[in-house]
């Protein structure tokens, strides 16, 4: 453990914002890399000191890891979509990250990964990510990845708030179980991270208590809320045909195709046995709901 700060990427975003209160709950010193022309107002008033620069520049990457005793990284191309941050982030701007962590010889480098990234070159999105452990690991940087599964506060929020709809949308079959995780627990683990013990360039699988379909969530939240909650599903096929539409004005459109391909082979599952055992049992399916349902101002039966 160090008393230097940590160096948080992705600050700004949903995931690292809250990373970001993790670390300054458990009394951390936090330096945010922020880009140029980025509202900075929320992180600067909790006392994050800031760094501007953006991960297509090396040169400010060194600038902002100056004195930093680790990393965490939640950024991720793939959500974005402005001019410059699409896979470039993931490969290009990565690698910059990488390896200005090994200039700066961080104690640890805590990269958000992705569940399955290994077991899928198919899908852009996640591939990147297994590359860039590979990178960490050429470079000697010490680092631990957590491969989390999809995030349950999004995919549940296609269209707004399902619970007060009664409806869940989804793309796939609604019977085929995945992995999720929400997102204020994933931040949590990433904090910890830091300084968890005997972690040295593993890769850590993150989920909750058992994998569920989108109809398992449905029922779950139904009996949270006393109400039927439905289901409405893409067909697969629908998305694909779409993706091919629509792959001359958006790239990403034949990536997410890809995936959710992956999730209908049933094989987007985690192995939660490291976690467990790094960081406590994994929440049980039910109170994540809960806690989802209830951050939304529902009103749960537990």
């Amino acid at each position: 453990m160090s008393d230097g700060p940590v160096l948080v990427v992705g600050g700004t975003g949903m995931v690292g914002g809250q990373v970001v209160s993790q670390l300054l709950g458990r009394g951390k010193q936090v330096r945010a890399l922020v880009r140029p022309g980025s509202d900075a107002t929320r992180l600067e008033a909790a006392g994050v000191a800031i760094a501007r620069g953006d991960m297509m520049d090396p040169d400010s990457l060194s600038r902002a890891m100056d004195g930093a005793d680790s990393v965490i990284t939640s950024a991720a191309g793939y959500t974005r979509h402005s001019k410059g941050d699409s896979s470039e982030i993931d490969t290009v701007g990565n690698t910059n990250l990488v390896e200005a962590a090994g200039r700066a010889g961080v104690r640890r480098f805590v990269l958000t990964s992705i569940l399955t990234c290994d077991q899928t070159p198919q899908v852009p999105h996640f591939w990147h990510k297994k590359l860039t452990e590979d990178r960490l690991e050429e470079l000697g940087v010490p680092f631990v990845a957590l491969r989390p599964g999809a995030f349950l506060d999004q995919v549940t929020r296609f269209g707004g708030d399902p619970f007060r709809k009664r409806k869940l949308m989804w793309f796939g079959s609604a019977s085929t179980p995945l992995t999720f995780v929400l997102t204020a627990d994933l931040a949590s683990y990433l904090a910890a991270a830091v300084d968890a013990p005997g972690v040295e360039g593993q890769r850590v699988d993150i989920g909750m208590d058992r994998p569920l379909s989108m109809q398992d969530i449905a029922d779950i939240s139904g009996r949270l809320l006393g109400a039927r909650i439905r289901v409405r599903s893409v067909p697969a096929g629908v998305l694909r045909a779409a993706s091919t539409l629509l792959a001359p004005l958006n790239p990403m459109a034949k990536d997410l195709s890809a995936m959710i391909d992956w999730f209908e082979t049933g094989g987007y599952v985690a192995d939660t046995t490291r976690q467990r055992e790094v960081f406590g049992p994994p929440p049980a399916a039910e109170d994540a709901l809960a806690r989802l349902v209830e951050g939304l101002g529902h009103p749960v039966r537990r």
